[in-house]
């Protein structure tokens, strides 16, 4: 029986909870050369052992106690899944060895030439598998179910540093104790310089940033006791950070001890740094405990989003969480209603249903937001104070392991008010789609004093003393079309279209595509081929592909950048251009 829809592990068949994986590097084939032992939680009996992979070619596969060669079928590749690996493996058997090579378009690699990293010297490789492109470097159970623990050893070229999320031995060797998805396996190679930020972190870059990188994230120690304070003890020794070059898909990934960033948040002024507290508060939801698969998906991040606004209160206030908690709510609305006009209501659900969905497809802000909103929700209705004791419950019960939303649903009623949880209505929540018209509404007076405005332009005083989110808000309140007198004006006072802020930059060039804006058309031209991350590329491409006058440009843009981008992205930009067509 399988038990995720996106993978071939049968929950009748032996588990393998801990990789011994050892590989080599090879940049001019843009392949990995890998060796992968899967040991089994116990002996197995006589039958089939099936894998997770994708486009890996199997080179052998033998009983690691006696390497007897095992007979195995990789069998016909599927859109979403992959190829599965079925082994028979002998009663008594313990390990299995996979001898493979990965493919040089293997979905979790990106391989960059020098001339696209930081430094322009030395090539980079870096891993992104979340959430089922680990296959595509380790033949495995690629489900969250399955957690397990590794020793690697990665070769790579000298000069270059080989990062990995887990404990480093020395000389390429790593080990992590902890069991973890499999998503979570990560590791990077590039000409990468370090600086200490605390006494159990460090940043990783390259060298033009890695000065920058350590100033943006000074303050990293005193996010991790923040979260400690709320949460409890953080479970992984070390909390290091790695700045990518700038074709990173996302904001920031959650590989534990080792988080992955996009340079986009190197704002120059600590505006971003609230990306520190997302990532980080995943070491509790997400790391800690992990959804089941991706069904269950808003389990890990809306847990997470929560976390972080709770983490931004303690350190930067109430009146900056509100603000937070506001802008999320207006993405929220949007994506919303934007999934209803694709005829997608269903993935504005939090429990989904995606068996022969490609999970990068059903990836939206929705899981985030209103998972977020859920959890705040639970909490108004009865006190913080029981809700924290939940939390501290919860995370007890489920360290180091997995869970649905039903099983959620079934702590929530062991150890909260049912009637309290009755007002709630969590069907409604968790199993219709849109957002429930009695969901928590954030107040703050920074907010209505944005919203009083009514998307006027503000006076010079109010505007010098607004934060990124403030005028991420007040751009949000534009309604386009826009008069090319208001945006000029305001670009004209405030060089809305050069900032380097990326989260300002987002919204204000769409509000300027939309608007007919030539500058933002311009600028967006530019930024399209120095970032990858995908929070920017959909909305910019969609902007430009919903207008018959930038339709072209859309076109020609993705055509010029497309090989720049990271897999993932690109499929994401593609799916984006078609639907559009379609909507035409």
């Amino acid at each position: 029986m399988r038990l995720d829809p996106h993978s071939f592990a049968d929950a009748g068949q032996p588990v393998a909870d801990r990789l011994v994986w050892q590989a080599r590097v090879d940049f001019a084939g843009r392949t990995l050369h890998a060796e992968a032992v899967l040991r089994l939680q116990q002996a197995a009996e006589a039958g089939p052992l099936d894998l997770d992979t994708r486009d890996l070619h199997i080179d052998a596969v033998t009983n690691e106690a006696d390497g007897a060669a095992l007979p195995f079928e990789l069998g016909d590749p599927e859109p979403i899944l992959g190829q599965r690996l079925r082994i028979n493996v002998p009663a008594g058997c313990q390990a299995v060895r996979v001898r493979y090579r990965t493919a040089p378009h293997a979905t979790a690699l990106q391989w960059l030439e020098p001339a696209q990293t930081g430094g322009g010297a030395a090539p980079f490789l870096y891993t992104q598998c979340q959430p089922i492109h680990a296959r595509s470097v380790v033949p495995l159970q690629d489900t969250p179910r399955t957690r397990l623990r590794f020793e690697a050893t990665l070769a790579a070229p000298p000069g270059l540093e080989v990062l990995m999320a887990a404990e480093a031995l020395g000389n390429g060797r790593f080990q992590l104790e902890q069991p973890i998805a499999p998503y979570l396996f990560a590791f990077a190679v590039g000409r990468l310089g370090a600086r200490e930020l605390g006494p159990r972190s460090r940043v990783w870059a390259e060298s033009p940033l890695l000065d920058q990188a350590a100033w943006e994230f000074a303050d990293t120690e005193q996010v991790l006791a923040a979260g400690e304070a709320l949460f409890g003890p953080y479970d992984w020794q070390r909390y290091d950070l790695l700045v990518l070059p700038p074709s990173f898909p996302y904001g920031g990934m959650e590989n534990p001890r080792l988080t992955f960033l996009t340079p986009s948040v190197l704002a120059g002024d600590r505006s971003l740094v609230a990306v520190i507290a997302h990532e980080l508060a995943h070491s509790w939801t997400g790391n800690l405990i992990s959804n089941a698969n991706a069904e269950h998906f808003w389990l890990n991040e809306g847990g997470a989003t929560y976390a972080e606004r709770r983490i931004v209160e303690a350190i930067w206030g109430t009146e900056t969480a509100a603000l937070e908690w506001a802008l999320g709510r207006r993405k929220l609305d949007r994506a919303v209603e934007r999934l209803a006009e694709e005829g997608r209501p269903r993935l504005s659900r939090l429990r989904t249903e995606l068996a022969g969905i490609d999970p990068d497809d059903a990836y939206t802000i929705v899981p985030y937001e209103k998972g977020a909103l859920l959890l705040r929700a639970l909490e108004e209705a009865v006190g913080r104070p029981v809700f924290d004791a939940f939390i501290a419950a919860y995370i007890d019960r489920f360290r180091f392991g997995v869970l649905t939303t039903e099983e959620f649903v079934d702590f929530l009623g062991q150890h909260l008010d049912r009637a309290a949880i009755g007002r709630v209505g969590l069907e409604r929540w968790l199993y219709e789609p849109g957002v429930p018209a009695d969901a928590p509404q954030a107040r703050s007076a920074r907010l209505e004093a944005i919203a009083a405005l009514g998307g006027r332009p503000p006076a010079d005083d109010q505007a010098a003393a607004w934060s990124a989110t403030e005028w991420q808000l007040y751009i949000e309140s534009i309604e386009t079309p826009a008069p090319s007198a208001l945006l000029e004006g305001l670009d004209e006072r405030f060089k809305l279209t050069q900032r380097e802020n990326y989260d300002i930059l987002e919204q204000w060039l769409v509000v300027g595509i939309d608007s007919g804006y030539a500058p933002a058309v311009a600028r967006v031209q530019d930024v399209l081929g120095r970032i990858g991350r995908m929070k920017y590329l959909r909305p910019w491409y969609r902007a430009l592909a919903q207008r018959a006058e930038t339709r072209g440009v859309a076109d020609s843009l993705f055509e010029r950048y497309a090989a720049t981008y990271h897999p993932i992205a690109r499929q994401v930009v593609a799916d984006v251009l078609a639907r559009s067509t379609e909507g035409a």
